[in-house]
């Protein structure tokens, strides 16, 4: 689904908790593996739209052979610092080889 979160409408779980994408990923593979994925969770896939999500939604196979839910070409992800719904405070992070952006609504395709 969608929620105003920072004055920007973003993607989020259906718990509100924010998605976000990851610079060095593609879109058909998963760059973030072992710890990474601990610290960003990947979002199983598939996924389904919920109200406001008009972005095109997919799967990708990860290492793990795991299916990872994609949103306009990026491998969707949680963060473990976000503790509530209507938080982003993975949003421009650069770690674990890359920058973390919050799925906006528009985010172009990968």
């Amino acid at each position: 689904k969608t929620a105003k979160i920072g004055g920007a409408t973003l993607v989020t779980n259906a718990k509100g908790f924010t998605l976000y994408w990851f610079v060095p990923d593609t879109a058909t593979a998963s760059k973030c593996n072992g710890s990474c994925a601990t610290f960003w969770p990947p979002v199983k896939g598939p996924a389904t739209a919920g109200a406001g999500v008009t972005g095109k939604l997919a799967t990708i196979k990860r290492a793990d052979g795991s299916a990872q839910a994609t949103y306009n070409g990026h491998p969707l992800y949680t963060y473990v610092g976000d503790h509530a719904p209507g938080q982003a405070t993975g949003n421009g992070l650069n770690v674990n080889g890359g920058v973390w952006h919050e799925v906006t609504v528009s985010v172009a395709a990968a």
